[in-house]
């Protein structure tokens, strides 16, 4: 596959899971792709590029926080001054915290807030900017299905997430004269390493199974397939718009 071949990618929160397979498909497309973490993922960043590479694909390692203002703002500096360009921006680093609202304080709140909106936002920006210098490109926020349905114990997060939706939309009516493309992608629930533990509860499995028309969780590779669909030519009309994968979820 070659749809994507001289693209340069961005992709957050790529050291595992979902922003591990995003990564992994943009680069057996034919993109360049940029993976960035927190600094204490460096080491499975750099797991996650000798794996593209061992499939002949391009990757670079620069890790970043994108809670924190100033490391994005490096981030993207080293990344214009390197590769000049930047094609396709994938937004999927992410955290959570779970406590009973009543329960949450300021830190928690910070916490999630600044990684999942506000570092998203700056993330959009800083790159839109270079995007713009260079005629146009694609954006993909990872929302999820708590953007749009409420659930207990982590009201943070669905804020962010519903936030992200939004932002979203906005920027997407903003920069469309400049020829980037603002997209999300909503997933339901996706097993991952992350949330494992989730999962070692039957009980609980099967509750959260029940509410999904389909009767089975996501995979990985499904929320990071809707993702290349999104970066690639295929949906050049395609603006503003919330891509939802998660089994029928919202529909009911």
């Amino acid at each position: 596959m070659s749809m994507l071949e001289n693209k340069i990618a961005v992709v957050t929160g790529a050291s595992r899971g979902i922003g591990k397979s995003i990564a992994e498909s943009l680069a057996a497309a034919g993109a360049h792709v940029i993976l960035t973490s927190k600094k204490d993922g460096k080491d499975n960043l750099r797991e996650v590029k000798d794996g593209i590479e061992a499939e002949g694909g391009e990757a670079t390692v620069i890790p970043s926080d994108i809670s924190d203002y100033d490391s994005v703002s490096r981030f993207f500096d080293e990344v214009h001054s390197r590769f000049s360009k930047i094609d396709l921006l994938i937004n999927n680093a992410g955290t959570t915290v779970t406590k009973k609202a009543f329960d949450i304080d300021e830190k928690d709140w910070d916490h999630v807030l600044n990684t999942n909106l506000k570092g998203l936002f700056f993330s959009c920006q800083m790159a839109g900017k270079i995007m713009n210098e260079n005629g146009g490109g694609k954006i993909v926020n990872i929302s999820s299905v708590f953007g749009s349905v409420g659930t207990a114990a982590i009201s943070p997060y669905t804020a962010s997430k519903g936030g992200v939706t939004q932002l979203t939309k906005s920027l997407a009516i903003e920069w469309a004269r400049h020829g980037i493309q603002v997209n999300a992608v909503a997933p339901g629930y996706v097993k991952t390493d992350m949330n494992a533990d989730i999962f070692e509860s039957s009980t609980i499995k099967d509750r959260i199974i029940k509410k999904i028309p389909m009767r089975r969780l996501g995979t990985t590779t499904e929320v990071a397939s809707t993702v290349l669909f999104l970066c690639t030519d295929e949906a050049s009309y395609i603006t503003g718009h919330t891509l939802f994968v998660d089994g029928g979820w919202v529909s009911e």
